[in-house]
């Protein structure tokens, strides 16, 4: 049975609509394609029924809930409209509640202008954050001691993620199934909504994982899959060929002409991330870690590793 992940959607009058249903959607997806985690979707609001952005009614909803599971994620979704919306009686309402009950424990999602809500209700406090490019300067005014960054995706401090505008807030989902439920879920989702996987230039480098998979072609993905579930595995070019179902020129071809790379430069950034892990939560040898990772040999480990980082791979170990 999956561990059960309850997230709650906070709705106001006028919340965007597309700010609700893509993230929603998004982990819905998610639902289908592993069994690990079942994420739960609750819809709650100071009002039972709401008008969205585009005048369709939603509810009935649920009530502010006076306790909710420790480990929840609450998203914020953002409004039609700037800072003066949340002097309206219902913001007032959801904001006295978020000051009450947001716990260190919650997982805290802003998508949009939602950033302007959780910093009403002081959430963001010390904390980096972006939003819509047209709220920054309202986000700063609201609480100066919120880090604002522009030009942003998304942004992850903690357990507190916040997105910019509108369709951002699929883009931050995606990370945030590719956290919880790894990075294979986040991909079927992100085919299946026909969106890129992508992150912000000025995020942290993008993790092997998730890099070079925003396209839409199937065969490729295919590729890209089966090393992933085992990048260990001595994969060569017929076999990924036969995967494809294609000629091994072929297969060469389309992959580097869609993701930019080649097989054994995309093969050999994932075994490098899977060694990473090892030197940093283990005591392995590094002999056992070339082995587990894929590599053929210890000296050749630290051939491609130095190749890659100026520091050694012993200097990363885990002592």
């Amino acid at each position: 049975m999956p561990r059960t992940q309850a997230v709650y959607f906070l709705l106001l009058p006028d919340t965007l609509l597309l700010d609700i249903a893509g993230p929603a959607d998004a982990l819905l997806f998610a639902n289908r394609y592993q069994d690990e985690v079942g994420f739960e979707l609750h819809f709650i609001s100071p009002q039972q029924n709401i008008n969205s952005s585009v005048g369709l009614q939603l509810g009935p909803l649920q009530a502010l809930p006076a306790q909710f599971d420790a480990d929840a994620i609450l998203v914020l979704p953002g409004l039609i409209g700037g800072n003066e919306v949340y002097a309206l009686p219902d913001a007032q309402v959801a904001i006295k509640w978020l000051a009450q009950h947001v716990q260190t424990s919650h997982r805290l999602v802003c998508i949009c202008s939602g950033a302007l809500l959780a910093a009403h209700a002081g959430l963001l406090r010390g904390h980096k954050a972006t939003t819509h490019h047209n709220h920054c300067h309202e986000l700063a005014s609201i609480d100066s001691s919120i880090k604002v960054e522009e030009n942003r995706i998304f942004v992850e401090d903690g357990r507190i993620s916040s997105s910019a505008g509108v369709t951002a807030g699929i883009d931050l989902v995606l990370h945030l199934v590719s956290e919880l439920t790894g990075p294979l879920t986040a991909s079927a989702v992100a085919r299946n909504l026909v969106v890129y996987m992508r992150r912000s230039g000025n995020d942290p480098q993008l993790s092997p994982w998730l890099k070079h998979r925003s396209h839409l072609h199937p065969a490729v993905h295919k590729m890209q899959d089966a090393m992933v579930k085992d990048p260990a595995h001595s994969w060569n070019l017929t076999e990924l060929a036969n995967i494809a179902c294609s000629s091994s020129r072929h297969a060469t071809r389309v992959f580097k002409l869609h993701t930019e790379v080649s097989i054994q430069a995309y093969l050999t950034s994932l075994r490098l991330s899977l060694a990473s892990k090892f030197l940093s939560n283990t005591d392995w040898s590094i002999e056992r870690i070339a082995e587990a990772s894929g590599f053929g040999s210890a000296r050749q480990f630290r051939r491609i590793w130095n190749m890659h980082f100026p520091a050694p791979p012993s200097a990363s170990q885990f002592r």
